[in-house]
């Protein structure tokens, strides 16, 4: 995939990653979540509340998944672990 980058292309690297937390996010941790797709890179996240599941796509060639990790975590989600996806 590629992005227009006032005028140039640049290469995107798409990945995804899982995380699992424990507590339901507020509604403040909601806010700031939703506010992370204005981070360049951040692409989409999506929660499956029942299996407390949260996964972000992001541009790795941007940065890796431990600062997406980070991201969540400051934005107020109790991450608890990085799950593998099939």
């Amino acid at each position: 995939m590629y992005l227009t980058d006032g005028g140039t292309q640049t290469k995107m690297t798409q990945m995804e990653v899982a995380y699992r937390y424990s507590n339901p996010p507020s509604e403040a941790a909601m806010r700031a979540i939703d506010n992370m797709r204005e981070v360049y890179g951040v692409r989409r996240v999506r929660f499956d509340e029942k299996e407390r599941i949260v996964r972000v796509e992001y541009d790795a060639s941007r940065f890796k998944d431990p600062v997406v990790a980070n991201l969540l975590r400051r934005a107020g989600l109790d991450v608890q672990e990085k799950l593998v996806l099939a």
